[in-house]
């Protein structure tokens, strides 16, 4: 990607394309924001699917490349720009580990947060007065015996990783880290983090940084107040 002044990224506000902005201002690139507004069923505008065919975000366009799905649009900047020191370079220490969290994020931690979502939206659907009181046990039940001590396992272990480091992999923050940063918003509001410390300093080093600050002066916050 050689003009970055036509770098852009498609922005879905609360969204995981925060974590593209973090990237590109941790690297320094320069770019620009197209922000689109979720609609009223919580889903992406129909304007995103004339920029990728499944209307998802986050989306980056350079001229006539378009990439999408953070985990590659993430792990496709750092090895365009290695100097960036966000990546570890296939024979370095921690590399293992960094391809394992760049990949867990979206392959094993956050499906769990999608899932949440959606049983918790199934009672606020329409339908008959006398249905709902059903729906929302169905889906309390689907939760808290399904989805919670799930989440619960992943918690754990995602905090005893952290129990003696400050990053995901290697000894800086890398792609790995910003690409998790999404999946434990999420679960700090869905779940609270009160019963893993490790994972709640982690998470305040990430709001610390300031190009996390930049990204949510031009995006927005990842997830509603």
């Amino acid at each position: 990607m050689s003009n970055p002044e036509t770098l852009v990224v498609h922005h879905l506000e609360y969204s995981r394309s925060h974590r593209v902005l973090w990237l590109l201002e941790e690297m320094g690139r320069s770019y620009e924001v197209k922000r689109y507004p979720r609609n009223a069923s919580w889903l992406a505008p129909k304007e995103l699917r004339e920029v990728h065919p499944l209307g998802k975000s986050p989306v980056l366009t350079l001229n006539d490349q378009t990439l999408a799905e953070s985990g590659a649009i993430l792990e496709s900047l750092v090895e365009e720009n290695p100097d960036c020191g966000l990546g570890i370079a296939p024979g370095e220490s921690g590399r293992s580990d960094y391809l394992y969290w760049l990949h867990y994020a979206e392959g094993s931690l956050m499906p769990l947060m999608v899932m949440t979502v959606v049983f918790r939206k199934i009672p606020q659907g329409k339908m008959p007065f006398f249905i709902r009181p059903i729906a929302r046990m169905i889906s309390q039940k689907a939760v808290e015996t399904f989805l919670r001590p799930q989440v619960t396992t992943h918690l754990k272990v995602l905090n005893d990783w952290l129990g003696g480091r400050d990053w995901l992999a290697g000894d800086k923050l890398t792609a790995a880290d910003i690409q998790m940063s999404f999946p434990l918003e999420a679960a700090a509001s869905r779940f609270g983090l009160n019963d893993y410390p490790a994972i709640q300093r982690y998470l305040e080093r990430l709001r610390a940084r300031p190009a996390y600050q930049r990204a949510l002066e031009k995006g927005g916050p990842m997830t509603p107040a």
